[in-house]
């Protein structure tokens, strides 16, 4: 290669953690004439060497700031690295604002992954999350037109040899950019990975027992909106209160589910959506048959399905009815398209989230006319193949719960007490069945036909759910003007979600009305239940499967 291939080195940017090499290749580089802008502690290194040095602060005029997190990061010196000499334009520019181009930049990041394996406390760790150097290094990469860029110190002799040549050709400043990219890339992939470990719940306390005790989600919430972002994070409102931090991120791209969900209208979605927004999916997709869920605080208010040929309003309005009141301020969940006479009969209600997985183009219209309505669409069936749960200390893992053990089939169900339920009831008792699942334990539903008609949810004893579901089944059903709410216990099916530990909870519902009743059983008193429906003529069934849902 001859001489006039390469870019002379006049002016040098030297900023490295590894001394090793740097002092040599520092007196080379002057021994040529070039002049050496370095930082900090590599400034001091070369000057102790007697070797003159301009120190970087004088170039950008600001000191070194929040203790050597910002030294380069300066237009003077990242406009020196990135300038096309190419480009007059580029070249007048630099003239105009008086900033000297580089023509090598040597630079080696700090010892992150090193600081790792050593065992470093979290705040050593941080620190050496270097941003200056790699920032550095990839600008000089990409503009190896016009600069060379040396990151390994095994490279520093090669840098030395060419500058005394008259400096680099553009191949060896295009093969030095490859080697500085890789680095640079190594280097990240290095950090996501711990910080992917942590989020795992694989980093705990400091290594030497001292400092703040910083688990992975307290960093997540941490951390930059920017950086948040770069890890997938996207930054909410404020959490469950407006004093809590949160973030939420899509953790499968395949099934991104609720958290991934395209938003077709209204407010930024709000923790406490999210939350509504997943427990009123999980209520309307356990159901085969078109069904919509009303979901308020985390528990279905409302929850029906419509029949063969029945437009998904008609589960819509049957859901709502279920508790009114409730609704209001609710989150609504449809697992069929929402169509026009759906979207008409929501308008006029106060919502917070509607989703489903599609709109009819009417309905979205329609819609979009209550401008703080959350629209949501899903792409695909609700599913979660495990569920999580933070405790103090550590986090459980579970495999989802699921309509799909044995003792969910109607079929499999032993009848231990009344008649065989015609096929009105028991599939009234289906649908109870399936949609007791979505209700906080202890758990009870009241169901006619495909509608819920009460809910007893929550409760710390089953007899106090069993009482709630009656009550608000008999208290809060629509009622023309003047007149009572009807007594919709009576003649209507239950679902427990658990066996009943004794009958009494069994008799309030028995009392009520309720003519048909399934539940796990297990219980050691199961034959005083199974006698408290023998006596009352109701039917009882067992399904020999429990749905908790804490």
């Amino acid at each position: 290669m001859t001489t006039t291939q390469r870019r002379p080195i006049r002016r040098a940017l030297l900023s490295v953690f590894d001394k090793t090499g740097i002092v040599d290749l520092a007196r080379t580089l002057a021994e040529q004439g070039a002049e050496i802008v370095s930082t900090g502690s590599t400034g001091a290194t070369i000057r102790e060497a007697g070797i003159d040095v301009t120190d970087v602060e004088s170039v950008t005029g600001f000191p070194e700031m929040l203790d050597g997190r910002v030294k380069t990061l300066h237009p003077r010196v990242h406009a020196g690295l990135l300038a096309d000499q190419r480009l007059d334009s580029h070249r007048a520019q630099l003239a105009e604002h008086e900033i000297a181009p580089f023509d090598l930049v040597v630079v080696n990041l700090y010892p992150f992954s090193e600081t790792v394996a050593a065992g470093g406390s979290f705040d050593e760790i941080i620190e050496k999350i270097d941003i200056g150097g790699p920032s550095m290094v990839r600008g000089a990469a990409k503009n190896f037109a016009s600069l060379a860029v040396v990151v390994d110190p095994e490279d520093y002799g090669r840098a030395g040899q060419a500058a005394s040549a008259g400096g680099f050709t553009l191949a060896e400043r295009q093969e030095l950019a490859t080697i500085a990219f890789t680095r640079t890339a190594e280097y990240d992939e290095a950090i996501s990975d711990w910080m992917l470990e942590r989020l795992d719940g694989g980093a705990g306390d400091d290594a030497d027992g001292e400092g703040p005790d910083i688990q992975a989600e307290t960093f997540l919430l941490d951390i930059s909106d920017e950086d948040a972002e770069s890890a997938g994070f996207r930054t909410l409102r404020y959490g469950e209160n407006p004093h809590q931090r949160a973030r939420v991120a899509v953790s499968d791209e395949e099934n991104p589910g609720i958290a991934g969900a395209e938003q077709l209208g209204g407010k930024e979605m709000s923790y406490n959506n999210y939350v509504d927004a997943d427990a009123a999916a999980r209520a309307a997709f356990d159901h085969e048959r078109p069904c919509v869920a009303v979901v308020k605080h985390n528990n279905p208010c409302g929850i029906a399905v419509a029949g063969v040929g029945e437009d998904i309003a008609v589960a819509h309005q049957r859901a709502h009815g279920t508790d009114p009141l409730s609704a209001y301020g609710g989150v609504i969940a449809s697992n069929r398209p929402v169509t026009l006479a759906m979207a008409q009969q929501v308008k006029p209600i106060f919502t917070e989230v509607i989703l489903a997985p599609g709109y009819e183009d009417e309905a979205l219209e329609l819609l979009r006319t209550k401008k703080n309505l959350r629209i949501l669409r899903l792409e695909d069936a609700y599913s979660r193949p495990v569920e999580t749960r933070e405790i103090w200390g550590g986090t459980l893992v579970q495999d989802a719960d699921t309509i799909a053990a044995e003792g969910d089939d109607p079929a499999s169900w032993t009848l231990a007490a009344g008649d065989a339920a015609d096929d009105a009831t028991l599939a009234d008792l289906a649908f109870a069945w399936r949609s007791v699942r979505a209700v906080k334990s202890n758990a009870i539903l009241l169901a006619q036909g495909g509608a819920a008609v009460g809910l007893g949810m929550g409760q710390v004893n089953r007899l106090d759910s069993c009482r709630l579901a009656v009550s608000r089944a008999n208290t809060l059903g629509e009622h023309a003007e003047g007149e009572a709410a009807p007594e919709r216990a009576r003649g209507a099916v239950a679902a427990s979600d658990a066996f009943f530990p004794f009958a009494d909870g069994a008799q309030i519902l028995l009392d009520a009305g309720v003519t048909a009743i399934v539940q796990p059983g297990g219980s050691i008193r199961d034959e005083e239940v199974v006698e408290a429906c023998r006596a009352a003529g109701a039917t009882l069934y067992l399904t020999g499967t429990r749905h908790f849902a804490h």
